[in-house]
């Protein structure tokens, strides 16, 4: 199981603004190692960076892409799934009974869900009101995703268990076909091994291990 290491900041140092240019970043390690296992076209680059301080977690996504689709026609579920997004999942433990999904887009729009093994969700329910908080930026060569949540939401979820936190990270790209219609290429951190395009399994999480100061 992949795993990467979360280094800890001083508490309250870390302010997000969307557009992932905070000096603290440069203690994160950048994990870029994304890929497409169901696609053979080469993906751009994505960066992704996280750092804990002691009430919260951080993650800063910043993708190279200069074909941003957002789909803009309502702001509802169906819109977000239909656009560019990153996704961050999280579980209690392999069984996925259950898990947890954000969903972001770059404008951003938030979906988030509880979710069941076999892709039972449940788009009623949302990460615990005022532990959450999301910036994003859009430019011509990159756009950026900053995500804030709190410790104590993770905690009451059963999701950080001895410094680990099992954790999937995803990105979906809409390409515009010949048709004007789009279809979208699915990029995962972890390769779930599956015949077709599939994040909501065991297979496709690794895990964080947040570091003590």
């Amino acid at each position: 199981m992949k795993n990467y290491n979360v280094n800890f900041v001083d508490k309250n140092t870390l302010q997000i603004n969307g557009l992932g240019d905070d000096p603290l970043w440069e203690k994160a390690n950048v994990l870029t190692d994304f890929i497409s296992p169901w696609d053979n076209q080469e993906i751009k680059k994505i960066e992704l960076r996280s750092i804990w301080d002691s009430e919260r977690i951080f993650f800063c996504y910043k993708v190279y892409d200069n074909e941003v689709h957002i789909e803009r026609k309502k702001d509802t579920i169906d819109s977000i799934n239909n656009s560019d997004r990153v996704e961050i999942f999280f579980r209690e433990n392999a069984s996925l009974n259950p898990y947890y999904c954000l969903e972001i887009d770059p404008d951003p729009r938030i979906m988030d869900f509880i979710a069941y093994a076999e892709k039972k969700f449940d788009f009623g329910w949302n990460w615990p009101e005022n532990h959450l908080m999301v910036k994003s930026n859009i430019n011509e060569h990159y756009f950026t995703v900053e995500i804030a949540i709190t410790i104590q939401s993770l905690k009451e979820l059963n999701l950080l268990n001895n410094s680990v936190i099992e954790t999937g990270f995803y990105r979906a790209k809409y390409i515009k076909q010949e048709d004007e219609t789009y279809e979208p290429i699915w990029i995962s951190w972890v390769n779930p091994n599956t015949e077709t395009p599939n994040f909501h399994i065991a297979s496709s999480f690794g895990t964080l291990t947040l570091l003590e100061p």
